[in-house]
């Protein structure tokens, strides 16, 4: 945990970790550091009685995941993975234009900045919210084959990611990050009944991260039923699955 000195933001005092997990005012936690510590602290919380809301990926290993939904339910405590892009205007675009469509083939391209390894995961865990969007648009996927491509020397890499739908259709993810690359996606879907090449301009996302909130909200009030709450752990563990996988099958061709 970075140690710095704690001041005040907005008038609120900020407090260290030890008195977060102390106080009985405290009952609710939102981590927000690097997926790297994720794991740690979720147990820290949860062991100590409190709520959580973590950002994803909510660890870097399926089956710690799966213990600390354990951890949850014999706690009596609601730990929630964030999915704000699942709330984006992108997203609900696509959700609309996939809806009863056979796909044949499909491929997703995201561009950004280099990212830290260490901090933040192997790429198919940072680069996790991909993945999500595959699976939340065509269901459970299975992986075919893998690559990594690395320059560390010019903080370079290319992840890229042969997946299959349930009907064996082929749909490629790759994650280009580098110095110079901007922040981008770039989708190619081909249905029988059409295609889909790139995103239009759909709107700005506005507040995502206060609906995402709010979602955490109702599922501390019980206004989600089991059936909902057993699916979106359903596809987040799957998620974290594949995500292993593929660095398994990476680690495997080095």
């Amino acid at each position: 945990m970075q140690r710095r000195e704690l001041g005040n933001i907005e008038e609120v005092q900020q407090i260290s970790l030890e008195d977060a997990l102390s106080s009985q005012e405290v009952e609710v936690a939102f981590i927000c550091s690097e997926s790297s510590s994720h794991e740690d602290y979720i147990r820290q919380f949860l062991n100590a009685g409190k709520h959580v809301l973590v950002e994803y990926p909510m660890t870097l290993s399926w089956a710690a995941a799966q213990d600390l939904w354990k951890l949850a339910e014999q706690k009596g405590k609601v730990l929630h993975e964030e999915h704000v892009e699942l709330l984006m205007e992108e997203f609900a675009f696509l959700k609309k234009e996939v809806v009863g469509k056979e796909l044949l083939k499909g491929s997703l391209l995201f561009t950004a900045g280099p990212l830290e390894e260490e901090r933040f995961g192997f790429p198919a865990f940072s680069g996790i919210s991909r993945l999500t969007w595959l699976v939340s648009l065509f269901g459970e996927l299975s992986l075919v084959s893998a690559t990594l491509e690395e320059r560390k020397e010019d903080q370079y890499m290319k992840m890229t990611v042969c997946l299959e739908t349930e009907n064996k259709c082929p749909l490629t993810w790759i994650e280009e990050k580098g110095p110079g690359l901007k922040r981008n996606r770039h989708l190619s879907f081909h249905f029988k009944s059409g295609s889909l090449e790139n995103m239009p301009n759909v709107g700005v996302n506005k507040n995502i991260f206060l609906k995402d909130q709010n979602i955490f909200v109702q599922k501390l009030l019980g206004q989600f039923s089991e059936k909902e709450l057993a699916a979106e752990q359903k596809r987040i563990l799957h998620c974290l699955w594949l995500a292993e996988e593929i660095q398994k099958y990476c680690s495997s061709k080095k």
